[in-house]
């Protein structure tokens, strides 16, 4: 994948749950805790919910993180579930833009997931 290319939310989106093993994927926006976009295979993930929650747990990091007078960009927050992968990843270009994706444990494959969301939105645009 190049990084000349533009992708818009949708075209990310599709291509995140094209992923083997994907299960859900949305769009946040951190500011609002709204969803930019949101495509899921499973009718169990309320992505809706999960995205103004995950809002709280970015906003709770990005304190934490402050406080300690850390400086760092986060790359991605991970949740390990017993059957699921939850991964927060922020767009760093877009300011308070995250990635929210969900994955089958036994059906992906986690590194090669997260580096393929990196590139994703590497190229993401809200267009």
């Amino acid at each position: 994948m190049s990084n000349t290319s533009t992708l818009s939310i949708e075209q990310s989106l599709q291509l995140i749950v094209k992923m083997e093993g994907a299960m859900a994927a949305a769009v946040v926006d951190a500011n609002t805790g709204f969803m930019l976009g949101a495509m899921s295979k499973s009718s169990t993930i309320d992505l809706e919910y999960a995205s103004a929650s995950n809002t709280e747990l970015y906003h709770a990091k990005q304190r934490i993180m402050k406080s300690l007078g850390i400086k760092e960009q986060i790359e991605d927050f991970l949740i390990t579930l017993e059957t699921q992968y939850h991964i927060l990843l922020p767009v760093q270009h877009l300011d308070g833009i995250f990635i929210y994706f969900v994955l089958s444990k036994d059906k992906g494959t986690l590194a090669l997931a997260r580096r393929r969301l990196k590139d994703i939105a590497a190229q993401m645009q809200i267009l």
